[in-house]
């Protein structure tokens, strides 16, 4: 069966003996025409049926209406919950979001930052899990319409949205020292990430404000994954448990953990305290449930879309600058004071 032809634009303007030009123009609310020509357009339109192409029209304008959401992995609770903001905040707006997961290789947060240059999208959101070498900073700089969320690219001349971590580290040091922990396991992820590091910061102050010295927290540093938290708890056992609580700076780590400490009979709190991070998991379906710094999720997805849309379309243009989201303690049964020191 023959296949049913698809009025162009070109019939539109024929039909109504103008340019096609003139028809794009006006369609795009850039030409005002006499009343009379207009409505010989107009009834051109409806008689031809003539549907114009909205991805086509957003082009012209030199706009997608399309916003990009760069993640590491969309199977961690806490980059899907991002992904559920964004698309929400953006749904609301009017935009379509188009998302990449780069399962955090640096080749695929390459591309799909050249997805910008290219104008199939607008700007992007851009979530990083690993140390940049430069790459992406000189990436993100060249284009300019990037908001970087949650993880630092360092030396990236443009707005970043992170939680205060710094005070997540502080909350959850200042919890444990208010239980009486003196010696305490920091689980990070890795080392120069801004996350890990400033988490470790806060941790450090509360103990050290509670009187400890920095000597009194060992620190271990790997992936925000399960698989990390399980050869974190596995190193923890083998050193004979040298501390009475733990912090674990994810959820991720913090299941990973859980779940190697009860294959060996550790209790917890009775045996070693224990203090998440993100809080979008499960942790308050453990027995016991896991008290845990909270991170606000949503509202970082939220704002992330609002920033972006600041940066690339406003006159003036928010500047490069760093905000930060408070964060919360919520406490639950997995503290308690020391039975050994």
């Amino acid at each position: 069966m023959a296949r049913e032809r698809v009025t162009s634009l070109k019939d539109v303007a024929a039909a109504s003996g103008v340019s096609v030009a003139t028809v794009s123009r006006l369609l795009n609310g850039s030409l005002e025409l006499p009343f009379e020509t207009r409505k010989r357009i107009d009834d051109a339109i409806r008689e031809l049926n003539y549907q114009p192409n909205p991805h086509a029209r957003r082009l012209s304008r030199g706009r997608s209406d399309t916003i990009g959401l760069v993640v590491p992995d969309i199977a961690n609770p806490f980059f899907a919950t991002l992904v559920a903001a964004v698309e929400a905040e953006a749904d609301k707006l009017g935009l379509a979001v188009s998302l990449y997961a780069t399962l955090n290789r640096s080749g695929r947060e390459v591309a799909y930052l050249q997805l910008i240059e290219r104008n199939h999208v607008d700007g992007l959101i851009f979530v990083t899990n690993h140390p940049d070498d430069g790459q992406l900073a000189a990436l993100i700089n060249r284009t300019g319409k990037v908001v970087v969320v949650d993880e630092d690219v360092p030396d990236a001349r443009v707005p970043k949205l992170f939680c205060d971590n710094e005070r997540g580290g502080y909350l959850a040091g200042s919890h444990l020292a208010e239980h009486g922990h003196e010696r305490i396991l920091f689980i990070g992820g890795p080392e120069v990430m801004i996350s890990s590091c400033r988490r470790l910061q806060g941790l450090e102050r509360a103990i050290r404000e509670a009187g400890a010295g920095p000597a009194s927290i060992a620190k271990y540093h790997g992936e925000y994954t399960i698989e990390y938290g399980r050869e974190a708890g596995r190193q923890f056992l083998a050193e004979n448990r040298p501390a009475t609580a733990i912090f674990a700076s994810s959820d991720e780590i913090a299941i990973g953990l859980i779940e190697v400490l009860r294959a060996e009979g550790v209790s917890i709190p009775g045996d070693v305290s224990l203090v998440g991070f993100d809080d979008v998991g499960p942790l308050h379906l453990f027995g016991p449930p896991i008290t845990a710094i909270r991170q606000p999720v949503r509202t970082l997805g939220e704002r992330a879309v609002a920033l972006l849309l600041e940066t690339n379309w406003q006159e003036n243009p928010r500047s490069s600058e760093e905000i930060l989201l408070p964060v919360e303690i919520v406490v639950r049964k997995s503290v308690a004071p020391p039975t050994r020191q």
